[in-house]
């Protein structure tokens, strides 16, 4: 039997804007408390230094105002979160050209940073209107434009990017990044539901409590009690291993995943957001 069409997520408006306002903050303040020499400290992305990873939050969280700025687009949307996960396995490369332009001239990254929050704040002062924005792979304006979004969607994938990077600086320099509880929850669920899509079916329950269960993987389908596949993890986990960071085997290891089922072995599918993978 084939796979049930999965309904879209809807995100509320006002919890999502109120999560990435709170997330940027909690990053900026963190940012402001590191030294200049750690700027040039390594991260698990590659060659990027942590200066060069603050530059690329910065540059991400700025794409909404800019975004903003633009005229609205018509239509209806032709892309969702989920499809927008995963289409990040085109961009990698263009990350490191992002990052080559924007540190070009000589601004500190803290303070490229704090001009981002800025913007987004006034950007997000009254909230999220209804209306679509223009996304893309690259700066918006650059012409690598994919398609178009609802506002709220997008403000959804800010919190991807804002997240997982916030988790990248604390990895890199040990300094307390919080993290928002309502981001946390939309990306956990965000990525859930664009691997639920990566992988259809019903022979795998994929479960992050207390966030977000999803069917997955395709074969027998159960009809009631406890699913002969089970794939348990915790949203921080879960994040790390949707994006490259955490190997399955090693989490399974730490007892920080736990899989039952001759299907439950998700290795394969993963990650989730190529794009992202430490490089």
């Amino acid at each position: 039997m084939p796979p049930r069409s999965r309904k879209v997520r809807a995100y509320d408006p006002a919890r999502t804007s109120t999560a990435l306002l709170a997330q940027a903050r909690a990053v900026r303040e963190a940012v402001q408390g590191l030294t200049s020499g750690q700027y040039a400290a390594p991260t698990r992305l590659g060659q990027w230094t942590v200066g060069e990873l603050i530059v690329h939050i910065s540059r991400q969280i700025k794409i909404l105002p800019q975004a903003l700025a633009l005229a609205v687009p018509t239509g209806k949307p032709d892309m969702t979160p989920s499809r927008w996960a995963l289409s990040t396995v085109r961009i990698p490369g263009l990350f490191d050209e992002d990052i080559q332009e924007a540190t070009a001239p000589a601004l500190d990254p803290a303070a490229r940073l704090e001009m981002a929050c800025e913007a987004l704040d006034a950007a997000l002062a009254d909230g999220i209107p209804e209306r679509l924005v223009l996304i893309g792979t690259g700066s918006i304006g650059t012409g690598l434009v994919q398609g178009t979004m609802s506002l709220v969607d997008f403000t959804a994938t800010r919190l991807v990017e804002i997240v997982i990077h916030a988790d990248d600086l604390h990895d890199a320099t040990g300094a307390d990044m919080p993290l928002d509880r309502q981001a946390l929850a939309t990306v956990t669920r965000l990525l859930a539901d664009a691997f639920a899509e990566k992988v259809p079916g019903n022979s795998v329950e994929l479960r992050i409590p207390p966030y977000v269960a999803v069917q997955c993987v395709e074969g027998p389908r159960h009809t009631r009690g406890t699913p002969p596949n089970v794939v348990e993890t915790d949203p921080l986990t879960w994040l790390r291993l949707a994006t490259g960071r955490t190997d399955w085997n090693a989490a399974l290891d730490a007892a920080d995943l736990s899989a039952s089922g001759e299907r439950a072995d998700l290795s394969p599918y993963l990650p989730v957001l190529t794009g992202f993978q430490c490089r």
